[in-house]
């Protein structure tokens, strides 16, 4: 294994940096007497890639950004899907900590054979009732809230799985959703003044628009609240369907630039703009498919049956489980994602403590922050390239379909961060590496509030007009590299390190033909 340590300094970039030092902080902190508590309004576009942000294709979002604070490093949660960050955001940890572990989840109480889809609300609720513990094992951000006598507003167009994730225990606060809400008198507020909800669409556009006009002219009076976290569904739901940069996934993030604006326009209407902060994040990046790994083959050898009936391995979104606990099968199904070409990073418990899995050749769940009791046997990513895809945007990944996300490229893992407020910088690019862990802690920060100790996310105090400057800030880059036993299959990690904290940034994969005495090439 080979470790390779880089320190750098923080970059400061675009072309002001403001001298204003007044506070910024909100109801528990330390705003000037006599002026009305901050509010903390964060927006997640579902796959906004970084590179869409541009003055043409979203100008209003890049004019935020241009008054704002732009975080040139912002990183998802790998794996990069949209429920692991929904979990993410709202609790401030990685899934070692939350415990949800996938898009799709396995508990044998619930079914033995098959993995749960948790874009299905009604299938976090089985695992609840089944496991008798919380659906995830962290504090949230609304626990934290109502603790406080605060509340947070979800308003969400994206899944009914992803938007109870915001706030799963309706701490202290609400759910806004198409399809139901919490409390239940409020979705019957919003229907009865909205009107029925729109068809869902590729763009999304309608219903996306009716979750914004529920927000502003229901839940913001309703609950006044302290944070929002607004999901709007794309330009996932589009580009899922027609790909990265095709001119439906364009005309989807047009749609989404008005409702940028739009927000914008009803703050200011209800008097609140000026003392909101606008965060405008994605839960992950995306990449053209260009193929798809063939999993029911590769564990056919291993495919068999325990005693009541049910299968031995079950496998879904990247992760396997080996029910039976078997560490030799668990080890041949290692070696035969190692030889399979479409395959990437695999990683596995660790050893001891650090980087490595206790399988040759792999990584160790610590690194990717996945260790947790609800971990499967074996984690791994389709591999990935940086080829330009059909429509010039770069990024590629052995996945089906026409585009999508999950896997540990760069492409997936980088997503967008752009701010602007009165507690926030002006006018300025900052290339510190930051993560969607870090949302809870710094509301809680800029509201005055402790952050718990399972917020494993920190205060992105370089992002804050107060708070540190970005070009002192160290950041240190690690790269750790394993290998199988006969070399033939060398895997990579790239993390970058900001106070304790690491981000993984990527993983690569070099697999070489052996040549063995006797037996040809390999």
């Amino acid at each position: 294994m080979r470790y390779i340590h880089q320190t750098v300094v923080g970059v400061l970039l675009l072309v002001s940096v403001t001298t204003a030092t007044c506070g910024g902080t909100g109801r528990g902190g330390t705003t000037a007497e006599g002026e009305p508590p901050r509010r903390h309004l964060l927006i997640v576009l579902d796959g906004l890639r970084p590179d869409y942000v541009t003055p043409e294709l979203m100008p209003n979002l890049h004019a935020l950004g241009q008054r704002g604070v732009v975080m040139t490093r912002h990183h998802a949660v790998y794996p990069t899907v949209t429920r692991v960050n929904a979990s993410s955001i709202s609790t401030g940890a990685y899934p070692e900590v939350h415990g949800l572990m996938g898009n799709s989840i396995f508990f044998s109480t619930v079914d033995p054979g098959r993995f749960l889809n948790t874009g299905d609300r009604a299938n976090l609720l089985r695992v609840e009732e089944a496991t008798g513990r919380p659906l995830l094992t962290a504090t949230t951000l609304g626990e934290v809230l109502q603790a406080a006598g605060e509340r947070v507003l979800v308003a969400s167009s994206g899944s009914t799985g992803s938007s109870y994730l915001l706030n799963h225990r309706v701490a202290g606060g609400a759910i806004l959703h198409y399809d139901y809400g919490l409390p239940e008198t409020l979705h019957a507020q919003a229907l009865e003044r909205l009107g029925d909800v729109p068809a869902t669409g590729t763009p999304n556009d309608a219903r996306n628009r009716w979750i914004v006009d529920a927000f502003l002219q229901v839940g913001l009076a309703a609950i006044e609240p302290a944070v929002t976290l607004m999901w709007l569904s794309d330009p996932d739901t589009t580009a899922h369907q027609h790909g990265i940069g095709h001119p439906t996934t364009v005309e989807a993030l047009t749609r989404l630039d008005a409702e940028i604006q739009r927000i914008q326009d009803g703050l200011a209407d209800a008097g609140l703009l000026d003392i909101t902060n606008i965060w405008v994040a994605s839960d992950h990046g995306f990449s053209q498919h260009t193929g798809s790994i063939d999993l029911g083959a590769l564990l056919a050898p291993f495919a068999d049956t325990l005693d009541d009936g049910s299968p031995r391995i079950v496998a879904g979104a990247g992760a396997i489980y080996v029910r039976d606990d078997d560490q030799t099968t668990v080890a041949e199904i290692v070696a035969a994602l190692q030889r399979a070409d479409g395959v990437g990073a695999v990683f596995t418990r660790a050893a001891s403590p650090g980087a490595n899995g206790w399988v040759p050749g792999t990584l160790s769940f610590d690194l990717a922050h996945w260790d947790h009791d609800r971990s499967a046997h074996i984690l791994y990513s389709p591999d990935w390239t940086d080829a330009v895809g059909t429509y010039g945007y770069p990024g590629t990944s052995a996945q089906g379909g026409v585009a999508g996300h999950g896997s540990s490229s760069p492409f997936d893992i980088h997503n967008t961060l752009v701010a602007a407020g009165p507690d926030l910088k002006e006018g300025v690019a900052i290339e510190v590496p930051s993560g969607n862990v870090d949302f809870a802690p710094t509301f809680l920060h800029l509201l005055g509030l402790d952050i718990p100790s399972s917020m494993q996310g920190r205060v992105l105090g370089e992002a804050l007009r107060d708070g540190t400057d970005p070009r002192t800030v160290a950041v240190e880059t690690m790269a750790v590299s394993v290998e199988n036993g006969d070399g033939s299959y060398v895997l990579t990690a790239v993390s970058s390190i900001v106070d304790g904290r690491s981000y993984l940034d990527y993983t690569t994969v070099e697999r070489s033909l052996l040549v063995l005495p006797g037996q040809g090439v390999r």
